[in-house]
Order: structure tokens, then C-alpha cells, then sequence
């Protein structure tokens, strides 16, 4: 017995990176998973994944910027499944980077923040109303070690939007705790992905001034490293965790040696 056992887990911008290793680790522990995500192919490529190991998912394609896809989306996990338990609203874009906030334009700016905030919003609008109709449960919020301190290479609205997760997400847990809902966030440093991608022509070098400047291990993280963390705090193991925003990133780079 595994332990999310009969129990259901729904990971949006789970057809890739770290919402795809996120699936992969709950139907790992026994959940059944809906994958939802806006690429039809990938998404279908991770459910597959999840078949062939044995375990069972479902794919639901959804915007989640868009009001009527999370409604949607929330629901065929309903009459898919028959409830929910555990949400982790992952799916997010990286928006205009290097480049000063003066010229981000107003269309890359409510880009950014309809699918980095008001996504992470519209999702707990509709979950949360399906986990307490099950007896509470557990949601975790990917935010970014740029919604903890600045960003420094002209992310601007990226990082707004993060810290507007982690407001979000201890908002909601003060209003939610006391109903057996728990809601926390991870705070993922540079992490492999696609958004983070070392082999593109000219990233390696960049990555590797990034990662001695934010990361105390000196390396970039593991999608499977971020997803650990995301189940755990989905799990019993966290049962008094509530409104925490948990750092995925190496540790603080602030040796001066």
C-alpha cells in the first residue's frame, strides 16, 4: 500500500518539467493523476507514462488563465474520479527576461500574470470547493526563489507574479486551515526544464553565473528534486504544515569565498 492510495491528485502544467515529474511521483505512490496542461501530445505522452507503469491518469487540456477551462478542468476530475485530494498548480510561463520594466510591454504583462497569478487563483476557486467536499486535503502553489527576493536578470513580471503566489497562497491558508485544507507553496531555485534549458546555443555559461549566484550547492535542481517536495507537502508526513512557502534551491549563495 502506497500513500496516496485511492486517493487523486490533479498537476496542472504536467506535460512537462517539474509538473510532469510531479504526476509521475504521485502515480509513483499510488494516486490516480490528472494531468492537465494545454499540449495535447505531451500531455498525453506523460499519461501514457503513467499507463505503462501501471499506474492511471487522465488527461484534461486547459488554459489556466481561462475561467471556463479550470472550471472544466475541475471538473472532469469530479465525474473522472469522483473527488479530489491534493492539487498542485504548477503551470506557469517565464514572460520578458532581460529586460528592464520600463520596456516590458502591457500585452507581456497580463500574459504573465493571467497564467502566473490569476491561474493559480482561478485553480483554487474550483478546487478548493471540490477538496472540501471530500474533507480537506492539501494544495501546493509553485512559486519561485524570485517571489522571495528580486530578480536580477530583468524578470520583472516573473517575479511580481511570484511573490503574488506566495501572498496567495498564506492568504488562502489562514482562510482555509481550520476546514482540514492545507495550502503551501515551494520556492524552486533554477531547475531543469524547459523554461531552464542548458543545452540552448549560449545558455551554459549563464546557467552557470545563475547557479553561483543562487544556489548554495553551486548546480541547477532536478525536476524530480522539486517534485519530492511538492508530494511530501501533499502528504501526512506534513499534516501541520500550513501557509509555508518551502525553498527547493540549493541553499542561499552567500559565501564570500
Amino acid at each position: 500500500m502506497t500513500q496516496f492510495s485511492g486517493k487523486v491528485a490533479l498537476v496542472t502544467g504536467a506535460s512537462s518539467g517539474l509538473g510532469e515529474a510531479t504526476a509521475w511521483r504521485f502515480a509513483q505512490e499510488g494516486a490516480k493523476v490528472v494531468v492537465a496542461a494545454r499540449r495535447a501530445d505531451q500531455g498525453a505522452r506523460v499519461v501514457q507514462r503513467i499507463a505503462d507503469a501501471g499506474g492511471e491518469a487522465h488527461f484534461v487540456q486547459a488554459d489556466v488563465s481561462r475561467a471556463g477551462d479550470v472550471e472544466r478542468l475541475v471538473a472532469a476530475t469530479l465525474e473522472r474520479f469522483g473527488r479530489l485530494d491534493c492539487a498542485v498548480n504548477n503551470a506557469g510561463i517565464a514572460g520578458p527576461r532581460f529586460t528592464p520594466i520600463a520596456d516590458v510591454t502591457e500585452a507581456q504583462w497580463d500574459e504573465v500574470m493571467g497564467v502566473n497569478l490569476k491561474g493559480v487563483w482561478l485553480c483554487m476557486k474550483h478546487e478548493i470547493p471540490a477538496l472540501l467536499a471530500g474533507g480537506g486535503g492539501a494544495i501546493v502553489n509553485v512559486a519561485s526563489i524570485y517571489g522571495l527576493k528580486p530578480s536580477d536578470i530583468g524578470h520583472a513580471s516573473y517575479s511580481t507574479s511570484k511573490f503574488g503566489v506566495v501572498g496567495l497562497t498564506q492568504s488562502a491558508a489562514s482562510d482555509y486551515g481550520q476546514m482540514g485544507l492545507r495550502i503551501n507553496a515551494i520556492a524552486p531555485g533554477f531547475t531543469r526544464s524547459e523554461m531552464v534549458d542548458p543545452n540552448r546555443p549560449g545558455a551554459a555559461e549563464r546557467y552557470r553565473a545563475l547557479t553561483a549566484r543562487h544556489s548554495g550547492m553551486n548546480r541547477l535542481g532536478h525536476a524530480e528534486e522539486a517534485a519530492n517536495a511538492m508530494v511530501w507537502l501533499c502528504s501526512e508526513a506534513a499534516s501541520y504544515v500550513n501557509g509555508a512557502v518551502l525553498a527547493v534551491d540549493g541553499g542561499g549563495a552567500t559565501r564570500m569565498y
